[in-house]
């Protein structure tokens, strides 16, 4: 009954049933474009190959980022990932490049700049990743293009590189119209949709049973809650308020209101596994060329059940965690929200000190948050390795990538769903009429 009362809350909110409806309408846009296929492309072909060649390494990963485009030929095969790139390399130059530094510090007009050469550098991504994936993936396939001519590669490449701007834009649209946020929200949609097949194949597959299925998703189910307690894991920073001010009335210094400041222990989300897992795209892409096909190096880190692959995996993860931790959050800023409102740690002078603690104890919860994400990222090479699972497609979702973007987006948009209708004083989606994450706190936006 009470998920039938919040339904109903959720509908007579008229912008939220708005929102929902606008980015479930450009979801389906997304879902119908990755099954329309180049043009000029045998997409039978190109399926009967993938069954021969069986499943595993990073071209599933690949497909399931996409909802399956990248292996049926669509036109929205690259998907989201070159945008995901280019957000990577804007977000290292700016700590390298003292230009984009400034931009960042400009407000408004600093953000809409850098937004735009992040566009363009996703064109310039696309450009370069179109032709590699025509050539290693669509006509290396005897018979799946009829005439691959060079108006077809032209064509093929201007296709694909536009559909990806249009998936961008379909993003952007989300975040700026719609609940949560569009990008993450697209590449989750492309994970669930290949779930259910997975799970059937785990299933009928000759060498699972009942009971071991049953074993499978009861050990699935903990890695679901290892991964929600690493989402909404916090570490409460006590803060004292020195004044209580209401309305005409002053409550007598001295008796300020407690409060705390809720530090994630995985400040950073999902956005070092997006960030790692494109970066590990490229040794994919090298070992297409004829001048790398035999370099064993490479080739041990497109093998997503390798030893090299997961340990760098695992690196890429703690050091972006950091990294993107370090550009999120600001103990500077926070400690100055703090000083402001009049509000203070106690036993920590207010400034820098303040801001010296908080960066102390971020430094402490970031790191075993960073290992445990690492090991959840890491977790379907070991099950598949040591025959937990019988399906690699299954075994994608068992912990890994998949789960962890899954579980992050699923509880930042129901968070979202959750702020509009407390907005209008609805009771909040959890019993308590609020999430663990979304805690009151004096600094602003640190409430997840």
């Amino acid at each position: 009954m009470r998920l039938f009362s919040k339904i109903a809350d959720i509908w007579r909110h008229e912008e939220l049933r708005n929102k929902i409806g606008v980015t479930l309408g450009l979801i389906l846009v997304y879902r119908i474009g990755s099954f329309i296929v180049i043009p000029g492309v045998n997409s039978d072909v190109l399926a009967d190959q993938m069954n021969s060649l069986g499943s595993g390494g990073l071209g599933d990963i690949l497909s399931l980022f996409t909802g399956g485009a990248f292996t049926r030929a669509s036109i929205f095969a690259l998907g989201i990932m070159p945008y995901i790139s280019a957000s990577i390399i804007v977000q290292l130059m700016s700590i390298a490049v003292p230009a984009v530094q400034k931009l960042q510090n400009d407000g408004e007009s600093g953000r809409k700049k850098i937004t735009q050469w992040t566009r363009f550098l996703t064109i310039a991504i696309a450009v370069v990743q179109a032709p590699g994936y025509l050539a290693s993936t669509v006509v290396s396939v005897p018979g799946a293009v009829v005439n691959p001519s060079t108006f077809w590669w032209f064509s093929a490449v201007m296709i694909i590189v536009s559909s990806t701007l249009v998936i961008m834009w379909l993003g952007e649209r989300i975040t700026d119209k719609g609940v949560g946020n569009g990008i993450s929200l697209l590449i989750m949609i492309g994970i669930i949709a290949t779930f259910p097949q997975a799970l059937i194949q785990e299933f009928v597959h000759p060498d699972s049973t009942v009971y071991f299925f049953l074993v499978e998703i009861a050990f699935f189910l903990i890695v679901i809650g290892a991964s929600v307690a690493l989402v909404q894991g916090i570490r409460k920073v006590p803060v004292q308020m020195a004044k209580l001010q209401q309305a005409d009335s002053q409550m007598p210094s001295g008796s300020g209101a407690r409060s705390f400041i809720p530090l994630k222990v995985n400040s950073s989300g999902v956005m070092p596994i997006i960030f790692a897992q494109a970066i590990m795209f490229v040794p994919l892409y090298m070992t297409q060329a004829e001048s790398f096909q035999n370099n064993s190096f490479l080739q041990s880190l497109s093998d997503f059940n390798g030893v090299g692959y997961n340990l760098l995996f695992f690196l890429m993860i703690v050091a972006f965690t950091y990294f993107y931790t370090a550009i999120t959050v600001n103990p500077n800023q926070m400690a100055d929200d703090l000083k402001r409102q009049n509000s203070f740690v106690p036993g920590i002078k207010p400034g820098r000190a303040t801001a010296e603690f908080l960066d102390a104890v971020l430094s402490k919860i970031t790191l075993p948050g960073a290992v445990f994400l690492g090991l959840i990222a890491i977790l379907p090479a070991i099950v598949f390795n040591f025959g937990l699972t019988h399906s690699q497609t299954f075994s994608i979702f068992f912990g890994g990538t998949s789960l962890l973007i899954m579980v992050g987006v699923i509880l930042d948009t129901l968070q979202q769903v959750e702020s509009y209708l407390l907005s209008r004083h609805y009771d909040g989606l959890m019993k308590s009429g609020k999430m663990r994450s979304r805690s009151q706190s004096p600094v602003g936006g640190l409430g997840g």
